[in-house]
């Protein structure tokens, strides 16, 4: 080595061959483990839109001597991650694309009428009937015992007991209908805490031409002409002469009694019952056209042993309860098909009155 090429020790010491006495520069300061051979970075440049360019690869070597590019690096990567961080958040589910992929938009739930937000089910249906038919046999079997404590009957006595004694017939209808009420406001009002009424359906008729909704006495009027309507279908068909409900009108006090149930009693029980809670169960569960048929159809086959079961009748019976299940659908309250039921049930008794002159007449015992 010549003069010339020899190097002072303080010179020597800031030489880049030794970096084990030089002093941590920034580059070190930032990366503090040295880069293996094998190891390349990203670098990235941000372009003037400030969004990065696309990333280069460069090798520690050819950053060996641009301390002031690696410290660009890692500012430049943390404001990627910045970028990333900040899209991350605005959608996470950018970054997952299975989540992306299982994310199913669930179809709308249906909208339930208000009417037809019950809050009984099929369990409390079955419950229902099994206590209806219980309850009316234990009213018949009650009334027959203290009638006949004295004395046997046979099956075939008791049911000519029934038809024979009008008072007996309705006085057990009556008692029936009495705990029919009863277990539904038990159940339904006292256990549930809702109103009993309005639960059933029964709210003020709101008229309302535009919609179909009519005024009240247009439903009482229209029942009135129903009457008229199955009466004269009916006054053709065969082996209506001998009817069981015919039986109460051989004598005054009985054909009273059943023309005053007719119309006070039985418009109120029946549509609370079949329009009020059946109807509502149907429709929820099965869709209001078929909830509508088939409650009109229950409604028929009800009234089969009174009209003998002469199927014509019942079918009659059966479309007027679709009449009636209708009005009630359409105007969301009960009280439609009451003022039907009524006035078709008016309708009846009137005419019966008239026939009979004041049940003064009385058709007359084969």
């Amino acid at each position: 080595m010549t003069h010339h090429d020899e190097v002072p020790e303080n010179e020597m010491s800031n030489s880049p061959n030794h970096p084990a006495d030089a002093e941590p520069n920034d580059a070190e300061a930032l990366n503090p483990e040295p880069l293996g051979a094998d190891t390349y970075v990203r670098h990235v440049d941000v372009g003037p839109s400030g969004f990065p360019s696309l990333p280069v690869e460069k090798s520690p070597d050819s950053l060996q001597g641009e301390p002031l590019a690696v410290e660009s690096l890692a500012v430049e990567s943390l404001a990627v991650e910045s970028l990333a961080v900040e899209s991350l958040a605005a959608d996470p589910l950018a970054a997952d694309p299975v989540a992306v992929a299982s994310t199913v938009v669930a179809p709308p739930k249906r909208v339930l009428p208000e009417d037809l937000r019950i809050s009984w089910s099929w369990p409390h249906l079955i419950v229902f009937l099994f206590f209806g038919f219980a309850s009316l046999l234990v009213v018949q079997l009650g009334f027959v015992l203290y009638i006949s404590a004295n004395r046997h009957l046979s099956g075939k006595q008791v049911q000519q007991l029934f038809e024979s004694n009008p008072q007996l017939l309705v006085g057990t209808n009556v008692l029936w209908y009495g705990l029919l009420f009863l277990f539904l406001y038990v159940t339904l009002a006292l256990l549930r805490g809702s109103p009993f009424w309005r639960s059933l359906g029964w709210k003020k008729l709101n008229p309302n031409l535009d919609a179909g909704n009519g005024r009240p006495w247009m439903y009482f009027v229209t029942g009135c002409g129903l009457a008229i309507f199955v009466g004269l279908a009916s006054s053709n068909m065969k082996n209506t002469d001998h009817l069981p409900i015919q039986e109460i009108f051989k004598n005054r006090s009985g054909a009273m009694l059943l023309m005053t149930m007719a119309v006070f009693v039985a418009p109120l029980v029946e549509e609370t019952v079949f329009r009020g809670y059946l109807y509502p169960l149907f429709a929820k569960s099965l869709g209001v056209a078929p909830g509508i048929l088939i409650t009109g159809i229950l409604f028929g086959l009800m009234h089969g042993s009174q009209l003998g079961w002469t199927w014509g009748l019942v079918l009659l019976l059966s479309f007027v309860g679709v009449v009636f299940t209708f009005a009630r659908a359409r105007t969301g309250t009960v009280f439609a098909s009451f003022l039907l039921h009524l006035g078709y049930n008016s309708m009846i008794a009137i005419t019966s009155i008239i026939a009979t002159r004041g049940f003064q007449h009385m058709p007359l015992q084969p």
